[in-house]
């Protein structure tokens, strides 16, 4: 019997319970904060944002899956066990976020910031737009989503490049671009810039004023990674002097976005409530119980933490 402790904080849990059972009805789910005793046997941790310390009073716990992409909220928690901790990478958070790049980077290709603004100030003025095979879409952060989100846009036609911190991609179509040596590169060759990087030390702020200024002029920005990767202060000068014409930002430093923040009102940036990818229930059930038995037959499970890399 394979035992789940689930945590998601304000949010039902009996959908969660239903369909991890459809997959494995012999799955004992314990939904906080019906955990039981630690005494109860082995277990696997299910969680969101749990609170501070709870991960650590049950050292039956034998590894510990996000509810999503992003793990920063488990090990913010200092006493977190040290078991394997499994970031989604489940087929609808890849497909959901291949769908809002896709429909972003069209959105920015097409120029539709401009003509939403030329729409407010009731004007009907054109402008027309190049080819999708001479618009350079680059990624930074090649991992699961990075590479739906290129498996997706590549059939449109668009030139597809990829930055990571190591080695990605072997035998793919998409230009490869590796360390911090070659960001430099990589931007000034970049048309419309998709975030996807996890948040490390490394990361926050690294799209700071020098390297926005490396963006050739007229680049569009979508982030939908984390929301320290911008430097608010130095989008904002550059998307007022025309350098950057367009920025769609999923996610923010501080959530939620504060109600007086100036990107709420910038004519040129479009912003969505971090709801690039949702961790869907079916899909997710599935991605975990494989992962489950990939661990019990004494084989590493997919997307597992580098806790070395952070990500």
């Amino acid at each position: 019997m394979t035992r789940i402790l689930f945590y998601l904080d304000g949010y039902p849990h009996d959908l969660w319970r239903k369909t991890l059972q459809q997959v494995d009805p012999s799955i004992d789910f314990r939904s906080y904060p019906d955990w039981g005793s630690p005494d109860d046997g082995p277990a696997y941790a299910f969680v969101w944002e749990p609170k501070p310390g709870l991960l650590a009073e049950y050292p039956n716990i034998q590894a510990i899956f996000s509810l999503g992409a992003g793990v920063d909220h488990i090990l913010a928690d200092p006493s977190v066990p040290n078991v394997p901790i499994i970031r989604m990478g489940d087929d609808g958070l890849k497909e959901g976020m291949a769908e809002y790049m896709l429909m972003n980077v069209l959105l920015h290709h097409r120029q539709m910031p401009l003509f939403l603004a030329q729409q407010r100030n009731a004007l009907w003025r054109r402008a027309f737009s190049k080819p999708a095979s001479d618009v350079r879409v680059g990624i930074m952060g090649y991992g699961v989503l990075g590479k739906a989100v290129a498996e997706t846009l590549t059939p449109m036609g668009y030139k597809i490049a990829a930055w990571s911190n190591s080695p990605k991609g072997s035998g793919d179509t998409t230009e490869h671009f590796t360390g911090p040596s070659a960001l430099k590169s990589f931007l000034s060759h970049t048309d419309i810039l998709i975030g996807l990087l996890p948040e490390t030390e490394a990361t926050k702020g690294l799209l700071d004023d020098q390297h926005l200024a490396l963006l050739p002029k007229g680049a569009a920005i979508i982030n939908a990674g984390r929301g320290s990767l911008i430097d608010l202060d130095a989008l904002r000068k550059h998307l007022d002097s025309g350098h950057l014409t367009g920025a769609t930002l999923d996610v923010v430093p501080e959530e939620p976005l504060g109600t007086e923040h100036w990107l709420w009102h910038h004519a040129s940036v479009i912003i969505t409530p971090h709801i690039a990818a949702i961790t869907r229930a079916d899909t997710a059930a599935l991605y975990v119980m494989q992962n489950i038995k990939q661990m019990e037959a004494g084989r590493s499970p997919e997307n597992m933490l580098d806790k070395n890399r952070g990500y």
